[in-house]
């Protein structure tokens, strides 16, 4: 998408998650036999017999600790699929998991939700996320799975 970038975990934070994630746990890594799982290191579905992990990862407390922003009670921490071992990152720029219902949440750049909205399909994403990016309030959005309320990458501005 023109002007819009899907920021994966960070390889950086990726190291630290493979460790101990944001919960305090140490992962426990499994060869996933059927693939599909929304892998949020290379923002693409796992492949069958790729080695994966669940970790509990806190998207908004670890973006306030780079810019000292203080998102309050907004923190929160969820479940996310990631690579075990180091990866190669994203294989394209476009934006990806849209063919589901999607909820899109505005942030303030102190961390503060603006709104959310729901996207149902890939038809409605682009235009959702691009009103979204619209308005100058909004410093970025988090892109969330409805079934499970994960969160699956950020999206900001170029």
């Amino acid at each position: 998408m023109n002007g819009h970038t899907a920021q994966p975990i960070p390889p950086g934070v990726l190291d630290e998650l493979r460790a101990t994630d944001d919960a305090g746990r140490v992962p426990a890594p499994t060869t996933d036999d059927e693939g599909g799982a929304p892998l949020r290191c290379c923002l693409r579905r796992s492949r069958a017999g790729e080695r994966i992990a669940l970790v509990s990862y806190a998207p908004l407390r670890r973006w306030a600790a780079r810019t000292g922003a203080d998102p309050g009670a907004y923190d929160e921490r969820g479940p996310v699929f990631i690579h075990a071992e180091e990866c190669a990152g994203p294989e394209t720029d476009r934006l990806p998991f849209t063919n589901a219902h999607r909820t899109l949440r505005r942030y303030s750049a102190d961390g503060h939700i603006l709104g959310g909205r729901l996207v149902e399909g890939a038809d409605a994403f682009a235009p959702a996320l691009r009103e979204a990016l619209d308005d100058p309030a909004v410093a970025f959005v988090h892109v969330r799975a409805v079934e499970y309320g994960c969160f699956l990458y950020e999206v900001t501005r170029d």
